[in-house]
């Protein structure tokens, strides 16, 4: 499992959608990673095992090429199986003791926290590598997930933020300024007609350090 510091969880977080991608997916994957994307959540509810493994390992190779980190979602057998440097969780997909028996030490282990600040502080000294907040504005992904309020991204923790749901080039500055780290981006990402250069524009909302 490759190494990774906690500094490496910012920026643009690119998560696949099947639906909007199809055959296209890992086109749509490269166009966003040479956009600038930073991290790339492999999820896909309803792809086979096998496809599952086959588009995990070619992702991961292309992650590799831009530098990138590339996490899986909720499924830390698939996300050791196919070398990537980490899994994404829920609060049903097994616990973070589990992924890290599975991933080690290295592994980035990510954990959903919708708009829990208190949840999220008990997942992060349970050994989380980042926290997912969110959704914050209306999501084609998760239409029917509980709003969270922007402030709790201002919630101190010794781990990154991640802001997730509804998240566009529009309303994410508002995001960044109360403390998220990455954003997570599907829809206005992947549905847009120019993938790069949408990457670009989310991008060059975090300077370089």
């Amino acid at each position: 499992m490759p190494h990774f510091s906690m500094n490496k969880i910012r920026g643009l977080y690119a998560i696949t959608d099947p639906t909007l991608s199809g055959a296209h997916l890992i086109e749509h994957c490269t166009q966003a990673l040479r956009g600038g994307a930073r991290l790339l959540q492999y999820r896909d509810k309803h792809a086979s095992a096998i496809e599952k493994f086959r588009t995990a390992e070619t992702l991961r190779k292309l992650c590799d090429q831009y530098k990138a980190l590339f996490i899986v979602n909720d499924e830390p057998i698939l996300a050791k199986a196919t070398g990537a440097h980490g899994v994404h969780i829920g609060q049903s997909d097994g616990g973070i003791e589990r992924a890290r028996e599975l991933l080690g030490d290295e592994a980035i282990i990510g954990v959903s926290c919708h708009g829990d600040a208190g949840l999220a502080r008990e997942m992060a000294s349970q050994g989380a590598s980042y926290v997912a907040f969110g959704r914050f504005f209306d999501s084609h992904t998760k239409p029917q997930a509980q709003q969270a309020g922007v402030q709790v991204m201002g919630t101190a923790l010794p781990v990154p933020k991640v802001a997730i749901g509804g998240v566009t080039p529009d309303n994410a500055p508002s995001l960044l300024r109360a403390g998220a780290d990455a954003l997570a981006v599907i829809h206005a990402l992947f549905s847009s007609t120019d993938i790069e250069a949408t990457a670009q524009h989310f991008a060059r909302l975090f300077p370089e350090e």
